[in-house]
């Protein structure tokens, strides 16, 4: 058994890809636009996988699967859906760059090893940071927790 990917349905195409994309960094691997269905699929690669991704297909490495259903929708337990997580090499620089894009933390890396984001559809996203803990150092360890993740 291995893992493949994981499908959020998003309701907003552009905001979800300008959050993936633009500020946390994923890459579009490959893009399906399904007329009869009304919907379309795109997939999203951590950098380091893309080339992977990109020579073997989406079944290569894990990937992350958007669905945007083009009638609307009310989408609701986002939060029961549990989180995406996704390890990187520095958290305090991840961190940094998300908030200095607009997003919230909405757990910082106190520990200097794990945080958490939302996505505009309210999907948490853990961070963690690649190899061991980085020690703390603020602003994060005194940063208190924003909303819920």
């Amino acid at each position: 058994m291995r893992y493949l990917h994981t499908m959020v349905r998003v309701t907003d195409l552009d905001a979800s890809l300008d959050f993936y994309v633009n500020k946390f960094g994923l890459v579009e691997t490959r893009r399906i636009e399904n007329e009869k269905g009304r919907f379309t699929l795109v997939f999203l690669a951590a950098p380091d996988e893309v080339e992977t991704v990109r020579q073997q297909g989406s079944r290569g490495r894990p990937t992350l699967e958007l669905t945007y259903n083009w009638d609307p929708e009310t989408y609701t337990g986002g939060r029961n859906f549990g989180h995406l997580a996704y390890e990187v090499d520095d958290i305090y620089a991840t961190c940094d760059k998300l908030m200095k894009a607009g997003v919230t933390i909405n757990r910082p890396p106190r520990d200097g090893n794990m945080a958490f984001v939302r996505s505009p559809d309210n999907i948490s996203i853990e961070l963690l940071q690649k190899g061991d803990p980085k020690p703390p150092a603020e602003p994060w360890a005194s940063m208190p927790n924003t909303g819920v993740w």
